[in-house]
């Protein structure tokens, strides 16, 4: 078993590099799921035998959680929003078996006896009830004895043993929201089944079981430990930076009404499991939504699908009410792409923003009736408006760095493209003895563009903040040269042919600070730190401009060191030949924004990781 978990820790971490997980960038996958009511002969509706209504309610809040529509999320602190995750999981009852007859997706067991242990459960009752855990996620209602009478859940792991394969919850637990349980207290409204699901999908606590613990997430803070009831925020941990703990995530143990995000980086690790590779992939190719042949579902397909309020980046649509609908899906992609993106649990009309201008969609709708799933309506064709392109590129005729560029002039604002998927945008300038130092500010990107500065072919600085954020780089030199060069492009080629980006090229006597200014004093001082035996010290931590690594290397040998953002995306990666003698480098970190991040260093024989705090004034 510890083999196939480090897999899927590779496979996973594999995953992470390859795909960027801040947005909606795949089809939502949704999970059959067999609910296994486990009782001692009681009335339907009495006791542990809990009503349709309740299990329900409990998909219903599944749903809500797992995708960020829950009513809590506008509770979410600021710090927190913008790592808050829509995990494109979703959740429906079984209508179909293994078999393949129908079901409702509930599974009512007489188990003959009041309350089971968690050995009881694994040894006969799973094994004896479980449906094929390729196909469905199974769910087990129970009432907890013996010494685990205080148990409220607990999952297995990707990697386990198939015959027990699943999340077993307290039977008092399960409800929403909306319809808690009149007999759970604080833990009645189906948070403990998010929070087992979570683990069923191969998250850790939030605290990594252990006090300053890694729960091998990026974006979310080192806890001390678990925290339960409600605490006040900003709730503190006493680890490294005193972080501000996220005890709103579902992998704590707070209070049902007290929980309410996941996290970017926990989408990635679920969304791991389940793609191709994952361990969890069959659930992806599972029947188990769709009615036997014969059986007629009651949940009809939308009609009178219609957009507008169209610009050049966002849309608006709405279509005709379905009796007995719940929710709705949404998925659109641009016209002949293969890839759809989809906004799951809309409203009877919803929005869609981020498109590019001048472009075709084609959008599509699906009802949810109370998790029987609809078809998809037939496609809605619209082309997003077009911008006015009134760029003047005059001093960056080409692709290519060389003195036959003409001068850029200097403290003036110059408006470019990134056409195309490729295009690149060199700019040369010269600075002067009397205006030594450089600073590149670039604005009003359509895109992800970066930039970089260069001296002749020597790179002397580089800024990489995420999405359209602005890029700024100081600079300050004795060198002069009229063989400068700013550098703009599409990260993983993006690009935008309708509208430009503003990059301004200014030059000062005095040395820029931090801030890009140029007023005051500047010192430096260095700080011994001695690397821990089993990988790395670093410092400063929190960091704002540069940052040291201690490594700990006994040979020479080359060191691969990596900075991974809150997505798990992989935004900056280096290679060092170091040796005893020289085992400290500095990187460049001043155009990180302000946030959390991982730094990951191999060093030949281990690989290890630590997080890093960026804080700006």
């Amino acid at each position: 078993m510890a083999a196939r978990m480090e897999a899927i820790e590779r496979h996973t971490q594999q995953f992470q590099e390859e795909h960027d997980h801040q947005g909606s960038d795949r089809i939502v996958i949704t999970i059959p799921v067999v609910f296994h009511i486990v009782h001692n002969g009681d009335a339907l509706g009495t006791n542990e035998n809990i009503s349709d209504a309740l299990i329900q309610a409990q998909l219903n809040q599944l749903n809500l959680d797992f995708s960020l529509t829950n009513t809590e999320a506008g509770q979410i602190p600021a710090i927190f929003q913008s790592v808050a995750a829509n995990t494109e999981i979703q959740f429906c009852l079984a209508q179909r078996k293994p078999d393949g007859t129908a079901t409702t997706g509930i599974n009512r067991v007489n188990g003959g006896q009041d309350s089971w242990t968690i050995n009881q459960m694994n040894g006969t009752l799973k094994p004896s009830t479980i449906w094929d855990r390729n196909q469905y996620l199974n769910i087990w209602s129970v009432v907890f004895g013996g010494t685990d009478g205080s148990v409220l859940g607990f999952a297995q792991f990707p990697g386990g043993l198939a015959n027990t394969d699943g999340v077993v919850v307290k039977s008092s637990s399960i409800g929403s929201v909306v319809t808690p349980n009149p007999s759970g207290g604080n833990y009645s409204r189906g948070r403990t089944a998010t929070h087992e699901i979570g683990h069923w999908l191969n998250l850790r606590h939030i605290w990594g079981d252990a006090t300053c613990g890694n729960d091998y997430v990026s974006d979310t803070p080192v806890h001390n430990r678990s925290n339960g009831g409600c605490p006040t925020y900003p709730h503190r941990s006493t680890c490294t930076s005193t972080p501000v703990e996220m005890t709103m995530n579902y992998m704590d143990y707070t209070y049902d009404v007290c929980m309410y995000m996941f996290s970017f980086g926990q989408k990635s690790r679920m969304q791991s499991v389940l793609n191709s590779g994952g361990s969890r992939a069959g659930l992806m190719a599972s029947q188990g939504c769709l009615a036997p042949s014969g059986v007629v579902g009651s949940c009809g397909t939308p009609s009178g699908f219609a957009a507008t309020s169209i610009s050049t980046n966002a849309v608006a649509f709405g279509w005709a009410v379905i009796s007995g609908a719940t929710a709705y899906n949404v998925r659109f992609r641009q016209a002949g792409a293969a890839a759809w993106t989809t906004i799951a649990g809309t409203g009877a009309s919803s929005v869609a923003t981020g498109l590019t201008a001048n472009t075709n969609y084609e959008f599509q709708v699906q009802a949810n009736c109370a998790g029987i799933l609809s078809s998809f309506s037939a496609s809605v064709n619209f082309t997003t408006s077009s911008v006015p392109v009134s760029c003047t590129e005059n001093y960056e005729p080409n692709n290519t760095r060389g003195l036959s560029l003409p001068i850029t002039p200097v403290g003036e604002d110059r408006t470019a493209r990134i056409a195309t998927s490729g295009d690149n945008d060199w700019f040369r300038f010269a600075n002067m003895a009397s205006q030594r130092n450089i600073r590149l500010d670039l604005t009003g990107l359509p895109a992800n563009f970066d930039l970089k500065l260069y001296e002749n072919a020597s790179l002397r600085k580089t800024s990489q903040n995420s999405g359209t954020a602005s890029e700024t780089i100081t600079y300050n030199t004795s060198t002069v040269a009229s063989n400068w060069y700013a550098y703009v492009y599409g990260y993983y080629g993006a690009n935008n042919n309708a509208q430009c980006y503003t990059l301004r090229i200014t030059l000062s006597s005095s040395a820029f600070r931090t801030d890009g200014s140029t007023d005051g004093e500047t010192s430096e001082v260095e700080m011994p730190v001695y690397a821990v035996e089993s990988g790395f010290a670093m410092f400063p931590n929190p960091a704002t401009e540069e940052l040291t690594l201690d490594v700990n290397i006994d040979s020479e040998r080359q060191l691969k060191v990596k900075i991974i953002d809150l997505t798990g995306r992989a935004i900056a990666r280096n290679a060092y030949d170091l040796n005893q003698e020289q085992n400290r480098i500095t990187m460049d970190v001043s155009a990180l924004p302000s946030g959390m991040y991982l730094v990951q260093v191999e060093n030949g024989k281990t690989v290890d990781s630590k997080k890093l705090t960026i804080a700006r004034p």
